[in-house]
């Protein structure tokens, strides 16, 4: 298993709820391939630097995942087909900050 570091960001007119269902859904992919979420953050509704998909803001969060490669293959997956999520990035980390 190794740690990832999963940042999205969800378009604006989605609201509190709607962003819990969407967090709950991309770190249920995760758990059923057997990995785990470590970390949520929920960085709130933010100004982007420019405009993607016509969009001026987003609502940002941020997951820390302990997990093996075709999980994140997935997860990611997953993430391109949803119409909810403007951008996404996945990067591989040695270690998740408490």
């Amino acid at each position: 298993m190794a740690f990832y570091e999963s940042v999205i960001i969800a378009r604006p007119e989605l609201t509190e709820p709607q962003i819990e269902n969407l967090i709950n859904n991309l770190s249920e992919v995760i758990t059923n391939e057997k990995g785990k979420v470590v970390k949520k953050e929920n960085w709130g509704l933010k100004s982007l630097a420019y405009k993607i998909k016509k969009n001026k803001k987003g609502h940002y969060f941020m997951l820390n995942l302990d997990s093996n490669p075709s999980a994140i293959f997935e997860y990611e997956r997953q993430m391109r087909i949803n119409e909810d999520i403007i951008r996404f990035l996945t990067i591989r980390i040695n270690e998740i900050d408490s």
